[in-house]
Parts: C-alpha cells; sequence; structure tokens
C-alpha cells in the first residue's frame, strides 16, 4: 500500500518504480516495473488509479495499478517534473522514447524559463556609481 507521501507525488510525467507482489503457487515474490506515468484518475479516492508506460523489448506496454491495492508494495519516485501542461500524457504513446523525453524536457525547461524571466523584471537592478554612464567633458 502507498503511503500518503508518496500518493501526491505520484504525477503524469514522473517516472516511477512499482514494486508488486506477485503469487507464483505457494511462493511470492516482489516484481518492478518502471516507467512514465501517463495518467492519475479519481484523486484519492478507493477506487484511485495510476497509469505507468515503459517500453519493453520494444515493445509499448502500460499497465494500471489502483492506488490503495494491498499487492503494491511501495513505489519509488525517480523523478518528477516541475510543471506539465497536460493532465493525461496519452499523446506520448504515438512518440519514442526519445522524442516523448525532449518534450517533457522541453516543457519544463519553458516553465523554468519564464520563471527566470519574472525573477529578472520583478527585481529591479539600482545602478551604483561606478556602473552609470560616464560624461566626458570637453
Amino acid at each position: 500500500m502507498i503511503n500518503d507521501s508518496t500518493n501526491k507525488k505520484i504525477k503524469p510525467g514522473a517516472n516511477v518504480r512499482v514494486w508488486e507482489k506477485v503469487k507464483e503457487g505457494e511462493k511470492s515474490r516482489l516484481s518492478r516495473f518502471e516507467g512514465l506515468v501517463l495518467a492519475r484518475k479519481h484523486g484519492n479516492e478507493i477506487g484511485a488509479s495510476f497509469t505507468v508506460r515503459a517500453t519493453v523489448a520494444g515493445v509499448g506496454v502500460e499497465k494500471v495499478y489502483p492506488i490503495h491495492s494491498p499487492l503494491i508494495d511501495k513505489v519509488d519516485i525517480l523523478s518528477t517534473p516541475k510543471k506539465i501542461s497536460r493532465a493525461k500524457l496519452y499523446y506520448v504513446r504515438n512518440l519514442s522514447r526519445k522524442e516523448a523525453q525532449q518534450k517533457l524536457r522541453f516543457e519544463t525547461m519553458k516553465v523554468a524559463k519564464e520563471m527566470t524571466a519574472e525573477k529578472k523584471t520583478a527585481t529591479p537592478q539600482s545602478e551604483t556609481p561606478s556602473e552609470s554612464k560616464e560624461i566626458k567633458a570637453e
């Protein structure tokens, strides 16, 4: 079962590693699935779930995990984006892995550039006498 702090960090665009319990006969083991979170549905309700997509042997594989499932041992958040412009990243299905990474990085970099531009305009720089223009007397 997922704890509350991890639950809040599972967002579209995040790279996660999900450890799930798998029963094989009488034995049980932990299996991991690592990929990109495409969607999160139904908030924190009982039926809440998240979709993880990975490429295994050149084939795209998606798994939908219920958040409150007892079969999930833990979820490791590998990376989270600062801001993604969409709630569902289904368009990533049609992109190659490289294109998807570039697109997601571009969105986060674009937001970072906007934030730095806002900081520069928000804090006016005062000129010191040495930096002001020198007037030459003739």
